[in-house]
């Protein structure tokens, strides 16, 4: 359902030459794959590496608080929840904590993220992961556009995020503060 693009950087498929050939991937990457599945309303955009959220932002024509971020948080041995985070905010982990009911969380080594999810750190998303976690969605994310990672460097997609909430099934909660 992608668009085609009007956002910044080139659509879907595209390399970004000058030349007008499509350059379309054969396979659509995993995380693009499962947003279509979805039948999320999305626009595709592809940039560069970038090195912080201002460079992310900038480079997908939006807010540094329209960003989501995608954490992969421990509960305990082998079980795991997606976290997503606007980029303007951090988990806070006394509200985590109490809305999933543990004592303790943490973060996985990269190692251990990228074997629960199948995404190298910086590219984690809950869509095409090798395994379907559980998702919390911060209460800011619901009813607006925001940009989301695509499980690669340099892609994204923005979609509606009441429409990423409902196709994750994610459990809505106020588990974050804001960064000042």
């Amino acid at each position: 359902m992608a668009d085609g693009g009007t956002g910044p950087g080139p659509a879907t498929g595209t390399d970004g030459g000058t030349d007008g050939t499509d350059h379309r991937e054969a396979v659509a990457p995993p995380a693009l794959a499962a947003v279509e599945a979805a039948c999320i309303a999305h626009i595709v955009t592809r940039h560069g590496r970038v090195g912080s959220l201002a460079e992310a932002a900038a480079a997908r024509g939006v807010r540094p608080g329209d960003i989501v971020k995608t954490l992969v948080v421990r509960r305990a041995d082998d079980d795991f929840v997606f976290v997503l985070v606007p980029g303007d905010r951090e988990i806070s982990w006394p509200k985590l904590r109490a809305f999933l009911g543990v004592n303790r969380l943490s973060m996985p080594s990269a190692d251990v993220a990228r074997a629960a999810t199948g995404y190298e750190r910086g590219t984690i998303t809950p869509f095409g992961s090798s395994h379907p976690w559980p998702v919390v969605a911060d209460s800011t994310v619901a009813g607006r556009p925001i940009s989301l990672g695509a499980g690669t460097h340099g892609l994204a997609f923005t979609a509606d995020g009441s429409d990423v909430i409902r196709a994750l099934q994610a459990q809505v909660a106020d588990v974050t503060d804001r960064v000042d």
